[in-house]
C-alpha cells in the first residue's frame, strides 16, 4: 500500500514541479499559457495511448518490477527536460510527453497489486493511502517548483527538473524488493476467510518476447481485442468509463489553471498562488481521502451500490462547492469554500477504484484500470488544460468564467456513476462466483491427481508381492 502509494507521490511532485514554476518557464521560452496547456495535456495524452496496452502487460508481467523499471526511467527522462535549449520549446513538450508512459504503466499495475494485496473489506483503505500519497506530491512539486523556479537568474526551472531525480531512484528500488502478488490472491483469501496471501510462481512471471517481438505484438493486440470486449461487456465498467471520464475533465481543469486564477483574479502572488493551491490539496485531499476510504469500506453493504452512489454524491458536493466559491472574490471566503469541495472530491477516489476492483476479473484488473484511464485521459483530461485556457483567452484572461462554464459536466458524470448503482453488485457477485468455480475445479484435479496417485502406488505394491 505504502509503496505503490509512493510510486503516485513522486509522479505527483515532478508533473507539478513544472506547474509551480510554469511563469519561468513562459519567460524562458517566450510562450503563452495555451503553450503551457499543449505542456501539459501532452503528457496527459501519450499517458491514455499507452495505458491500454500497459494494463494488457499488468495482466501477464511481473507488475513490481516492471514498475521498478518504469520509474527509473521516468526519473532519468525528467532530468534530461531541465537541460533543453530555451530556443526548442518543441522539445520540451516531447521530452515532457515521453514522461506519460510512466504513470501509464505504474497506475494499472500498481492499481492491479493492491487489488491482490487487499480483499474487498480494506481495497477502500488501502486505495485511500495510496491517494493520499499523490496529493502529498502535488503539494510538494507546487512548493518545489514555486520556491527553486525564481531562483539561479531565470534558470532555476532548470534545476527543479532534477529534484525528483533521488527520491524517483529510490521508490523505485523499494518496488523492486516488493514481493508480487499472484493475481486473484486476495478474492481467494476472502472466499476462504482467511488473510493468507499467495506469492507469485515463478511460472507466473514468463519471459517478455518468448516467440519474438513481431509475435508478442500480434498477440498483444488480439489480446488486447478480446481483454477490453470483455470489460466493456461489464455494465459498471461502461457506466464507470463515462462518469469517470466528465469527471476528470473538470478536476484537470481546475488543478492545472486554479493557481493562475489565484493570481488573475485574486492577485496573489506566484508563490502565494502555488502555495494555496498546494495547501488546498494536503488539507483538503489527504483528510478527504482517508474519510472517503473508511466509508467505502464501512457502507460497502450498507445499501445498493454503495460504492458507486458514494463518489456521485461527492462528485456533485465538489462542484457545487465550487461553483459558489467563485461568487465571491473574498480570498478567506474562496479558500475555504474550495477547501470543502476539494475535501468532497477527493473523498469519491477510494470507493470508485475500489468499487472497480470489486467489478473485474482478478486476470483482467490491468486491462480494466488501463481502460478506467485511456477514457478519462483521451475524453477527459488530455482537452482539459487546453480548453479551459482557450475560454479563459476568450474572456481576456478570466479563469473563473471559464470554470463557470467547465464545472457543470461534473453533474453528468455524477448522473452516470449513478446509473451503475443497480449493476455493480451483480458484476461483483459473478467476480466471486468465477473464483469459487475455478477454485472447485481445481481442488477437482488435485484430488483426481492425488487419487491416480495412491491407485498408481496400490497396483505398484501388488505387483511387488505377486
Amino acid at each position: 500500500m505504502w509503496v505503490v502509494g509512493l510510486t503516485l507521490f513522486v509522479d505527483g511532485m515532478d508533473q507539478y514541479i513544472v506547474r509551480g514554476s510554469s511563469d519561468q518557464i513562459k519567460a524562458a521560452f517566450g510562450v503563452g499559457d495555451t503553450a503551457i496547456g499543449l505542456l501539459f495535456s501532452a503528457f496527459i495524452l501519450v499517458n491514455g495511448i499507452v495505458t491500454l496496452p500497459a494494463g494488457y502487460l499488468a495482466d501477464r508481467w511481473n507488475r513490481t518490477r516492471a514498475m521498478a523499471v518504469t520509474i527509473v526511467a521516468w526519473s532519468i527522462t525528467s532530468a534530461l527536460g531541465g537541460l533543453v535549449p530555451t530556443a526548442a520549446f518543441g522539445l520540451l513538450v516531447l521530452v515532457r510527453s515521453t514522461l506519460g508512459f510512466g504513470q501509464a504503466i505504474t497506475d494499472p499495475s500498481g492499481s492491479s497489486v493492491i487489488a491482490d494485496y487487499y480483499g474487498t473489506e480494506r481495497r477502500g483503505k488501502a486505495f485511500s493511502i495510496q491517494q493520499c500519497l499523490s496529493y502529498v506530491g502535488l503539494g510538494v512539486g507546487l512548493a518545489v517548483g514555486g520556491a527553486i523556479g525564481p531562483l539561479f537568474h531565470g534558470h532555476g526551472w532548470r534545476v527543479a527538473f532534477f529534484v525528483s531525480l533521488f527520491p524517483g531512484l529510490l521508490i523505485a528500488y523499494f518496488c523492486w524488493r516488493l514481493p508480487e502478488p499472484s493475481r486473484g490472491s486476495a478474492d481467494r483469501a476472502h472466499v476462504l476467510g482467511n488473510d493468507e496471501m499467495e506469492l507469485a510462481a515463478e511460472a507466473d512471471d514468463p519471459p517478455l518476447f518468448p516467440a519474438g517481438f513481431r509475435r508478442f505484438l500480434a498477440d498483444m493486440a488480439d489480446g488486447l481485442r478480446k481483454d477490453v470486449g470483455t470489460i466493456l461487456r461489464i455494465p459498471t465498467m461502461r457506466y464507470a468509463l463515462v462518469g469517470v471520464s466528465t469527471v476528470l475533465f473538470v478536476v484537470t481543469a481546475v488543478a492545472t489553471w486554479m493557481p493562475n486564477y489565484y493570481q488573475n483574479q485574486l492577485h496573489l502572488t506566484q508563490q502565494a498562488s502555488n502555495a494555496t493551491f498546494g495547501a488546498l490539496a494536503i488539507l483538503g485531499g489527504i483528510p478527504g481521502t482517508l474519510i472517503g476510504g473508511r466509508i467505502a469500506d464501512r457502507w460497502v453493504n450498507r445499501f445498493l451500490g454503495a460504492r458507486v452512489v458514494i463518489p456521485a454524491v461527492c462528485i456533485f458536493t465538489s462542484a457545487a462547492l465550487f461553483m459558489l466559491s467563485f461568487v465571491s472574490t473574498t480570498f478567506a471566503v474562496v479558500f475555504v469554500v474550495q477547501l470543502l469541495g476539494f475535501l468532497a472530491a477527493t473523498a469519491c477516489v477510494p470507493a470508485l477504484r475500489a468499487g472497480l476492483s470489486d467489478a473485474a476479473p482478478a486476470h483482467l484488473r490491468g486491462t480494466g484500470f488501463g481502460a478506467f484511464n485511456l477514457a478519462s485521459v483521451i475524453f477527459g483530461s488530455a482537452a482539459a488544460p487546453l480548453v479551459t485556457s482557450a475560454i479563459a483567452t476568450q474572456f481576456g484572461g478570466n479563469f473563473r468564467t471559464a470554470f463557470l462554464i467547465i464545472l457543470p459536466v461534473a453533474f453528468l458524470g455524477a448522473g452516470c456513476l449513478l446509473l451503475a448503482r443497480r449493476h455493480i453488485e451483480q458484476d461483483a457477485a459473478k467476480v466471486f462466483e468465477a473464483v469459487v468455480t475455478a477454485m472447485a475445479a481445481q481442488q477437482a484435479e488435485e484430488a483426481t491427481s492425488s487419487g491416480s496417485g495412491a491407485a498408481h502406488e496400490e497396483g505398484a505394491a501388488a505387483v511387488g508381492d505377486t
